[in-house]
């Protein structure tokens, strides 16, 4: 499925504290077990009646400890007489600012996003491993660690050094509800029971990154106030603001 409405990029801030990375570099070492195998975005639509194959799939590698797994339901197939309940707008601006990043034409269900760096269709089982297989072999995967951590009060993301490749990234916070079982009862998918897993909530840019180990510091009672959970992407960004590679990610687990 296809759609081809522009939208605009809307900006999300979030308070966040950035500590002086002095005295992180040692932590190099440490982070490099806190990379997973990659990134998955999928872009789906409980109307639109390819994606129940992607959307199981996506439920494997949500399961996975290795992939940082996320859902965007987008709202553009809302019209065929289903309303997503899961869909946001700012998902669906995500989606076309990829869109216009990889130089396409149009958007689709279900997409997925891999690494923020290539798209693939999100029900191929072949083409999503096969990606993430290719990316880790040439170099294209998760070469930035990032480990997190908390106290009673506060969470301490803590990111590796760049190395070698592009060494500005924004600091971005992705929520994402937890496990839900939706009847559809109109549309392309009716009469279908789903569930669907890490649904994203809300996504917030708290930062920047420049290359360097450093520590970030989040409130727990942002992370705590979540029914779901969230993750962090270390995501470069173009000059002209749309998204591009993501360098490091991990999941910020609710205490």
């Amino acid at each position: 499925m296809t759609s081809r409405r522009p939208l605009r990029l809307a900006a999300f801030a979030l308070a966040f504290s950035v500590l002086a990375g002095n005295g992180l570099a040692g932590e190099a070492d440490k982070l490099q077990s806190d990379r997973p195998l990659g990134v998955v975005e999928l872009f789906t639509s409980q109307g639109c009646n390819s994606c129940p194959p992607a959307d199981e799939f996506f439920t494997e590698l949500a399961a996975k400890g290795d992939i940082v797994a996320l859902a965007y339901h987008v709202d553009y197939w809302d019209y065929l007489g289903w309303q997503d309940t899961l869909s946001r707008k700012e998902n669906t601006e995500r989606q076309y600012d990829y869109m216009r990043a990889f130089g396409s034409r149009s958007v689709y269900t279900p997409q997925a996003v891999i690494n923020g760096r290539s798209h693939v269709n999100g029900a191929s089982r072949r083409d999503v491993d096969g990606a993430l297989a290719r990316m880790e072999k040439s170099g294209e995967g998760m070469r930035v660690g990032i480990k997190v951590s908390r106290t009673s009060d506060r969470v301490m993301i803590d990111t590796g050094d760049a190395g070698t490749g592009p060494s500005d990234a924004h600091v971005v916070i992705v929520y994402f509800d937890p496990p839900q079982t939706v009847t559809i009862a109109k549309g392309e998918n009716t009469g279908r029971s789903m569930t669907y897993w890490n649904a994203v909530s809300a996504i917030q840019t708290a930062g920047m990154w420049h290359g360097k180990a450093q520590r970030y510091e989040l409130p727990l009672s942002e992370i705590s106030k979540k029914k779901g959970g969230c993750a962090v992407l270390l995501q470069s960004v173009g000059k002209d603001g749309l998204p591009g590679p993501i360098l490091g990610a991990a999941f910020i687990r609710k205490p």
